[in-house]
């Protein structure tokens, strides 16, 4: 099963060192949720490429990367490139001085470019690990076409643009797509429905791997016991580039929207909350600052209230989850299960697509993963399942 990362940072150097270690047999896969619960091995994995637009990364190996952060990194990784993807401007703001194959080609001319590198490393799923985008929605097929077609870059985000990419691709050689950032993809019905057409399995929008998992399983539990919740308050400060590029007002925004996404689909109602990331703090690395407060009214008016303080190691959570995911785009895949495949996204994403699916408490979502696992799917539009043939 041959992966492609897009976005050579942290957590794609974490996956990949994580995944050879296992390999390797150094190391337990703790923090994969279905870890030996897939008919597919961890093992069968296998990273071919990834590509970025920091031009201290490009043209390097994944272990060269790997190694300016992490210790132990496997010799296996010195084997896998990163080749020079596409920019449109998402690192704009950053201290990267960002160098994408659009600076010198067309959008058209960058299609071309890129599908030819992905028939050449032939990869079954594409990993998209970018940073984290100002929201920028497509309203419909024409939109994101005709910004392709005219050269309007303005009017896509990286992650867009290479989502049309992996479209083109997988019209003669079948692909997944897992969008693990807040970018609209999944929940973007005319993507969603492109995906679907397409024969393209899509998992989305936003990894769910910290404080908001935690978040929306305690308020199943205020739920099921019929209590009150007066308000929410959950904030996270890390000192990862993700972290920094989320001082920028509208990239905080689009993780805000899918940070709270699922308080009223738990609860049935919406109290006041507020729940962002909210800070950058250079010395906290990756391990990232989370606290929450979660005061409720239970039996008498009794008030009463849940705080956490919590350090999490950012990256290797999304990592983890990661391992799975590309077991299951496979698996869905070789079941004929495309467009956004809700039981998997309940689990895994902070935002599930496709729209106006709720966002479940993820004790309920992993409880409906296993079933659907073991339920022998159908190919049907619904779960995913082809509609025609749309692709670009």
């Amino acid at each position: 099963m041959r992966v492609c990362i897009l976005g050579q940072g942290f957590v794609a150097s974490v996956f990949g060192v994580g995944l050879e270690r296992i390999r390797a047999g150094e190391v337990e896969p703790y923090g994969v949720p279905l870890a030996r619960d897939l008919p597919i091995p961890i093992d069968d994995i296998e990273i071919v490429g990834t590509f970025d637009v920091d031009p201290t990364k490009v043209g390097h190996s994944v272990a060269e990367v790997a190694r300016r952060y992490l210790t132990d990194v496997p010799a296996l990784l010195d084997r896998v490139p990163v080749f020079r993807g596409v920019h449109l401007g998402s690192l704009d703001g950053t201290p990267v001085k960002a160098e994408g194959i659009d600076r010198d080609q067309t959008l058209r001319e960058c299609v071309d470019t890129l599908v030819l590198e992905y028939e050449r490393l032939a990869p079954d799923v594409f990993v998209n690990l970018c940073t984290t985008e100002r929201p920028n929605p497509i309203p419909d097929r024409k939109a994101l076409f005709g910004a392709v077609a005219k050269d309007r870059r303005k009017a896509l985000t990286a992650s867009q643009f290479y989502f049309y990419t992996v479209l083109r691709y997988a019209r003669s050689h079948g692909a997944a797509f897992v969008n693990c950032i807040p970018t609209a993809i999944a929940n973007e019905p005319a993507l969603e429905t492109l995906a679907a057409e397409a024969g393209v399995p899509l998992f989305g929008d936003d990894g769910a791997s910290g404080a908001t998992p935690l978040t929306s399983d305690l308020l199943e539990h205020q739920r099921q016991r019929n209590r009150l919740v007066t308000s929410i308050a959950q904030f996270n400060i890390g000192g990862n580039f993700d972290f920094l590029t989320l001082t920028d007002p509208g990239r905080n925004l689009a993780k805000e929207k899918t940070k709270s996404a699922f308080v009223r689909d738990v609860l049935g109602y919406d109290p006041p909350h507020y729940m962002k990331p909210t800070g950058y703090l250079a010395p906290l690395g990756d391990r990232k600052f989370v606290a929450m407060h979660v005061p409720y009214r239970s039996f008498n008016e009794a008030e009463d209230e849940i705080m956490v303080l919590a350090r999490i190691n950012d990256s290797p959570a999304l990592a983890g989850l990661v391992v799975d995911l590309v077991r299951l785009a496979r698996i869905c895949l070789d079941r004929g299960v495309f467009g956004a495949v809700y039981p998997v996204n309940a689990f895994y994403m902070k935002n599930p697509g496709p729209a106006g699916k709720p966002a479940i408490a993820r004790t309920a979502a992993y409880t409906e993963l296993r079933a659907w696992l073991r339920h022998k799917t159908t190919p049907t539009v619904a779960d995913g399942g082809p509609s025609g043939s749309a692709a670009p």
